[in-house]
């Protein structure tokens, strides 16, 4: 087809490769700029840059053939038949499935092999054994899941988990190591497959043998079988234990981060002592919940537990000058091929305000610049006196917009590099058009809650302590600064790290309250994000929607009593379900179209 774009010919090919390994013609596969996964027939996998780069394309089969190998391979009822219902145990079964359809694509096909390779070290960059510290950092499942690749397909150990990996290699292979010779030999076979998984988790002493033995009707009448029904009515809406019927492989995948999906959420509610956020960690990364809202209660208050170690900073403080040229010029890149796409942005943003400060005239009057359009009258008619016009200035509020950018770790890859972009092109189009911009970002400072979860502990860890995390907030352009002074600070938002947890509420006050401070006449301030706040520690000794209360409630009295507009931009994700003004934007392309209307409109509202 002659209008399709290298993208459009990529998708239809993965596509076509999806149908070929599941044996089903009626896959379909789209983009995603949030975590990939598969719904039954549906795959979203990520979405790679406009010229293809060969490690994104790669990824995205990666996710694509891991998808199709489990159509094809794998059964859900007979693999939830007998799941354990420990939470760990759980996430390590999970993921020795997840290892064997993958096996047998990788051992079968050699580009499969090297699809998965890419969409593992994809998934192993976002997992909390690529910054463990010590044996107690290490997620089980993960360790597990790499040392059991590694056996059934020879495919080595990514880089970042090597280390992570080498702590626990000696303690499950000690326990564990009979057993994957005879993992290997039972990868055509399910049911054997997954009855020698459970051999192997009761040898890593992570089930008891009864646990082994119920099956999927018996719940067990022991202190962890509260926790099961949890973890099924939180990881298997769909009656089906598999997770990996909701999201797979992408981050929180079968098993692999089931830590989040299912024993996250397990820890979350029932570990309310704060140890839980330690298997999380930033294994949630991406995960955004999406659960249907109900009115706030009543009684509903939110406090900090301290605000002694929030920081309010500047970005050139986090970065030396050297990195931040760098970064930025990664970033300009990122905005090469998009040149167009910013001078129809600007010039169109620009027509629509510009037409708002338009002069206007009043005719006829007895005095002021001569009309020369109708000179014409007086000289056929000398008895007309002359006519006059005067000058009238139409009413353009003096304006200032903020630009608020979720910096959290679901926003990793595509999605920064989008809100970067769009941060970038809508600052330089509205300095052009008059209109003073800032440009803030907000995050925390560490994962697992830092100083305040430390605070915390010390503490004694008293009961419902409200949020328990160190917040960073981060100034990129101030408002009355130049836009030439302030370019190389959203380079900043590429940083590996800097990504981190995020509170909205509270940014969303802290943007506020920086607004009303402003003495122009119309203020708007403008969300970039992509879904509902999110940070383990503070859900893990809370409320589960906590947070999520806490910014309905800021949204809700900033739309009905401030004087400031808000409005937000979804990056892949459906934000309207927080805010009555916005719009979702899969990638910078769609700039042009959404995002001019979305602003203009605020513009024209008195």
């Amino acid at each position: 087809m002659a209008d399709e774009t290298p993208l459009d010919r990529f998708k239809r090919a993965l596509t076509g490769t999806a149908r070929a390994i599941a044996r089903e013609p009626e896959v379909e596969v789209a983009w995603s700029a949030d975590a990939p996964a598969a719904s039954g027939l549906n795959f979203r996998v990520p979405l790679p840059g406009r010229n293809l780069p060969p490690e994104q394309a790669r990824e995205a089969r990666g996710f694509a053939d891991s998808f199709a190998l489990r159509l094809r391979h794998h059964d859900s009822g007979l693999h939830a038949r007998n799941a354990p219902p420990e939470p760990v145990a759980r996430a390590c079964y999970d993921m020795a499935e997840q290892v064997r359809y993958e096996a047998l694509g990788a051992n079968a096909f050699g580009g499969i092999r090297d699809n998965l390779d890419a969409a593992v070290e994809l998934r192993t960059a976002a997992d909390p054994i690529a910054r463990a510290q010590s044996e107690n950092d290490v997620p089980l499942q993960t360790a597990l899941g790499l040392i059991l690749r590694e056996r059934l397909t020879g495919a080595p150990i990514p880089e970042r988990a090597r280390a992570g990996v080498d702590m626990v290699r000696e303690f499950i292979e000690a326990r564990a190591e009979p057993d994957f010779e005879a993992l290997a030999l039972s990868l055509d076979n399910q049911e054997a497959f997954q009855s020698l998984a459970l051999d192997m988790l009761r040898h890593l002493e992570l089930v008891r043998p009864e646990e082994s033995d119920r099956g999927d009707g018996e719940e067990g009448d022991d202190e962890d079988g509260g926790e099961q029904d949890e973890d099924d009515s939180e990881g298997d809406d769909s009656g089906e234990a598999d997770p990996q019927s909701t999201q797979i492989a992408g981050e929180p995948s079968e098993g692999e981060n089931d830590g989040e999906s299912e024993s996250e959420a397990e820890s979350d509610e029932d570990m309310s002592d704060g140890e839980a956020s330690e298997e999380g960690e930033e294994g949630m990364l991406p995960v955004r919940p999406n659960r249907p809202w109900t009115d706030i209660p009543g009684d509903f208050e939110y406090k900090h537990f301290t605000d002694r170690f929030d920081e309010v900073i500047e970005a050139p403080e986090l970065c030396d000058a050297e990195e931040l040229d760098r970064l930025r010029s990664y970033l300009d890149s990122q905005l090469a091929g998009l040149q167009s796409v910013v001078t129809k942005l600007a010039n169109r943003l620009q027509r629509r305000l510009m037409a708002q400060q338009n002069r206007s005239w009043d005719f006829d009057q007895e005095e002021g610049l001569l009309d020369a359009a109708r000179l014409a009258r007086v000289v056929i008619s000398p008895g007309h006196s002359l006519s006059y016009k005067v000058e009238r200035d139409t009413e353009f509020k003096d304006t200032v917009v903020t630009l608020l950018i979720d910096n959290s770790g679901s926003m990793r890859g595509r999605p920064i590099s989008i809100a970067a972009i769009s941060a970038d092109i809508l600052a330089r189009t509205l300095e052009r058009c008059g209109v003073k911009t800032e440009i803030l970002g907000f995050t925390t400072r560490a994962w697992k809650g830092g100083q305040s979860r430390e605070a915390w502990l010390a503490d004694g860890k008293p009961p419902q302590p409200g949020r328990l995390n160190d917040l960073r907030h981060i100034v990129y352009k101030k408002a009355d600064e130049p836009w030439r002074r302030a370019r190389r600070n959203l380079g900043l938002m590429m940083r590996e790290g800097l990504l981190k947890e995020n509170i909205d509420g509270e940014a969303l006050l802290w943007a506020h309250q920086r607004l009303l401070g402003r003495p122009e006449d119309r203020r708007i301030l403008m969300v970039i994000s992509d879904g509902a706040p999110v940070d383990d520690s503070t859900l893990s000794v809370n409320s589960a929607g906590y947070l999520e209360s806490h910014l309905r409630r800021v949204i809700d009295w900033i739309e009905k009593q401030s004087p400031i507009q808000l409005a937000a931009i979804g990056i892949g994700h459906d934000v309207t379900r927080y805010y009555k003004r916005s719009v979702t934007i899969m990638d910078v392309e769609q700039l042009g179209g959404t995002i001019i209307e979305q602003l203009a409109d605020l513009f024209e509202v008195e």
